[in-house]
């Protein structure tokens, strides 16, 4: 793209960065990871113009991280491609990273929670049973996400859930202070997690893999 600034080093994290290393990038790939979204979805990262949202969004599309379709009702939705996609461990692993340090005074609360699917989804892979099968929703301050394992892979989307066995509810701020070390996973547990659903059982599974997702995220974090 013309004007667009790059390293032009053979180093391979520099042609990386060449490519994700511009302010918003990492963050709109991010958001990806929770399904396809409409730009006005994407807009609610805080802060960002729109101009420079739509520069961000054809930089990635010209590096084929991510692609333009026609949705439903007209809408055109954005969508990871299979090369963007591979972002999730780099994500994950960043945000491990960005745990060693504290916020600042004057934080953001995000626009919406499509922030926690990528992180949460490669934590749960990382501990899940190859032969797990689980259908459950995830509520995140009324948010909902549809949280499937099929045979051991997981995956998290923002949206309801169809016909949930199970459904978690629980509080944004209450997640990011146990990834964070600030709250134990017992506190987090019996103060900050409720279960609903028709299935007992499944709810049981889902806590549990919630849980060791979290140890994993605490132990990585430190």
């Amino acid at each position: 793209m013309p004007g667009r600034r790059r390293y032009r080093l053979l180093c391979p994290i520099a042609r990386a960065l060449d490519r994700v290393g511009d302010r918003w990038t990492l963050l709109i790939l991010r958001d990806l990871h929770a399904g396809p979204a409409r730009f006005s979805d994407l807009q609610t990262l805080p802060g960002i113009a729109s101009n420079l949202l739509t520069n961000r969004l054809r930089q990635l599309e010209d590096d084929r991280l991510i692609r333009r379709r026609d949705a439903e009702y007209g809408t055109t939705v954005y969508e990871l491609t299979e090369l963007g996609a591979r972002t999730s461990d780099l994500l994950f692993e960043l945000a491990m990273f960005g745990a060693e340090f504290p916020p600042d005074d004057e934080i953001k609360r995000p626009g919406n929670l499509r922030t926690i699917a990528v992180t949460l989804r490669v934590a749960c892979q990382r501990v899940v049973g190859p032969g797990m099968n689980l259908r459950a929703e995830l509520a995140v301050d009324g948010e909902p996400f549809t949280f499937t394992v099929d045979a051991g892979r997981v995956d998290v989307k923002a949206g309801k859930a169809i016909e949930p066995e199970a459904t978690l509810m629980t509080r944004y701020e209450a997640m990011i202070a146990v990834a964070d070390g600030q709250m134990s996973l017992d506190t987090f547990a019996s103060q900050h997690m409720e279960l609903a659903g028709p299935d007992p059982t499944q709810g049981l599974v889902l806590a549990e893999l919630m849980g060791r997702a979290m140890t994993h995220m605490m132990g990585t974090g430190r």
